[in-house]
């Protein structure tokens, strides 16, 4: 790594401390390692963060990776999303209330800006007496990757076989 790069990496986990401490918790290096690696990959399991930081920090388990996690979205520094028929999703965009689509072929996540208005982008026309303060809303399609992968696939032909012929 050059000195530049050394540089912008001390900067960068110097600005994930400072997060982690003005949420009030104490700044530890599976803390750390979670936020970075939350930062560079969002939408992810606790058991990929898992194996990504224990690449780092060979002597972090899973359960404190889950820990980390917990207290991360309890504190409100990530937020967990859990898409049906998915494992619960970590990222670091909070406070916006934004939303996901969700590819049903190969189950890539992407953020969707909030569809209309402000937070929490949409009003029911009946909260049956609850205050609301988030509209959680998942969109469900095919990536531009599955929709080329699918087109090719229709438009390849089979192989002849004879199988099955008497």
């Amino acid at each position: 790594m050059t000195e530049t790069g050394r540089m912008r990496a001390v900067e960068a986990s110097g600005l994930l401390a400072d997060s982690i401490r003005a949420s009030g918790l104490k700044v530890t290096g599976p803390r750390l390692a979670v936020l970075r690696v939350l930062d560079q990959a969002p939408h992810s399991t606790a058991e990929r963060l898992y194996a990504t930081v224990r690449a780092e920090l060979p002597g972090t388990s899973l359960q404190a990776v889950y820990g980390v996690l917990a207290a991360f979205t309890g504190v409100g520094i990530a937020r967990k999303i859990e898409p049906a028929g998915s494992p619960a999703l970590f990222e670091r965009r909070v406070g916006d209330n934004h939303h996901h689509i969700v590819c049903t072929r190969c189950s890539a996540v992407h953020d969707v800006d909030c569809a209309v208005g402000e937070s929490p982008c949409l009003t029911p026309t009946n909260t049956s007496g609850f205050t609301v303060h988030t509209a959680e809303v998942t969109y469900w399609g095919l990536c531009p990757d599955c929709q080329t992968a699918t087109l090719t696939a229709l438009s390849t032909p089979a192989p002849l076989s004879n199988e099955g012929a008497r």
